[in-house]
């Protein structure tokens, strides 16, 4: 049998969210689960197309490809040189040239993405989901080989006159959580405020030693809790 992934389990919850809310399973309870009639009625086809009989080509050059939906919008871009990104009806510039793909939402605005970014200091690459005008979560991994993940709160969505009553992208959010691992191997998971100041930062010490590091607003370091640092001092 074909193991379920991640992706396919959530789009299952979505589907039964109405019907079958989670509860917590008493001991020794059987797990719960829908029902037949509830699987029947969200099944679109019993014996969907999972294959082709033949290949069109072999192979395909082309330096963008587009997927439009039924209405011609377009849902993703293969590109070597991605477009710059459309929030809300207008297209800003990008930062960086970006080789990769880009999704877009019903309306064609940018949504998220991967790909290598052509950076100054060298090639990253990077994987992004959007809020509606600005990042909501992504990854890097940094030509000096430092790696991180970080999510951001979402910001308030604000129009602008002068934008024809557009999105204005790139309000100022914090990152409330940052995961990463340094160029020379040092980990760290960072928990920040609403004024993205971190407050909380969970690592390991040069000495191998695990650490969680409390900080004031000034982001300076009030306490350490290091249990096996301090009982060999």
């Amino acid at each position: 049998m074909t193991r379920m992934t991640s992706l396919h389990r959530a789009v299952l919850s979505l589907a039964l969210a109405p019907v079958a809310p989670l509860a917590a399973a008493e001991a020794g309870s059987p797990p719960k689960r829908p029902s037949l009639e509830t699987l029947q009625r969200i099944i679109a086809d019993r014996a969907p197309q999972t294959r082709v009989e033949a290949v069109d080509h072999e192979r395909i050059t082309a330096r963008r490809i587009d997927i439009v939906g039924e209405d011609g919008t377009i849902r993703m871009t293969l590109s070597a040189n991605t477009p710059p990104p459309i929030i809300d009806g207008i297209q800003y510039k990008r930062a960086f040239d970006v080789a990769g793909m880009i999704l877009y939402d019903d309306t064609g605005s940018e949504r998220g993405g991967f790909g290598v970014a052509d950076t100054p200091a060298g090639t990253a690459a990077v994987l992004a989901l959007d809020h509606p005008a600005m990042d909501a979560a992504g990854w890097r991994v940094s030509p000096d080989g430092s790696v991180m993940f970080v999510i951001n709160q979402a910001p308030p969505l604000i129009r602008e006159a002068g934008l024809g009553n557009r999105l204005v992208p790139g309000v100022e959010a914090p990152t409330r959580v940052k995961l990463s691992v340094a160029a020379d191997g040092t980990p760290m998971v960072a928990l920040a405020d609403a004024g993205n100041q971190p407050r909380v930062r969970m690592t390991v010490t040069p000495e191998g030693y695990g650490a969680i590091e409390f900080l004031d607003a000034a982001g300076k370091v009030v306490h350490v809790m290091a249990p096996e640092r301090d009982l060999k001092r």
